[in-house]
């Protein structure tokens, strides 16, 4: 909860990305609460009110993932409304002129987005989705001490340049400083 509200802050990006992973470690917990408070949240130095409150905060994620049935697996309607955001904005950077730099990371990019897409075959997934979606493969393999091919690691280090500069649009447009030429 702390880390998220931070992240959240910061970079929307790792926001994302984090909270796919607290979606993975309440489904490892069996979406029980006392797993959670001994497996995550003792682990934390934290006093009795913030324990409290991380507790209750896990409570309130595993009662959104029962009621949007996201309990094996899917994302919150929180998280789909990250990328729906993320989606927006990008559209309006690509419309806009002023944003050569961005334009031109997300066509080096848009290959390795086709690529993984074919590989999936019959996805739903929009671009950004997809470039999440292998953001967190590759933290899942590193997590696992598993070796990332050289193919797989230039895909990924051209994913994260184009994820982060959206995210730095992201936090920018946040503070109304984003399309600050308009009139």
């Amino acid at each position: 909860m702390f880390v998220a509200s931070q992240k959240r802050k910061e970079n929307i990006a790792e926001y994302l990305l984090y909270m796919w992973q607290i979606e993975d470690l309440i489904r490892a917990n069996d979406l029980d609460i006392d797993k959670i408070a001994q497996n995550i949240v003792a682990k934390f130095s934290l006093t009795e009110e913030q324990q409290k409150q991380m507790i209750e905060w896990y409570e309130s994620l595993i009662d959104m993932m029962r009621r949007e049935d996201v309990i094996k697996s899917g994302h919150l309607q929180l998280n789909k409304n990250i990328i729906l955001q993320l989606a927006q904005l990008h559209d309006a950077i690509l419309k806009d002129s002023q944003f050569t730099e961005y334009s031109a990371e997300y066509y080096k990019t848009l290959p390795f987005i086709v690529e993984l897409r074919a590989k999936a075959g019959e996805n739903k997934q929009g671009e950004l989705e997809t470039c999440f979606t292998a953001l967190y493969g590759m933290l899942l393999l590193r997590l696992q001490g598993k070796e990332i091919t050289k193919d797989t690691l230039t895909a990924l280090t051209q994913i994260t340049r184009f994820i982060a500069l959206l995210s730095h649009y992201f936090k920018l447009d946040s503070e109304d400083k984003l399309f600050k030429n308009e009139e």
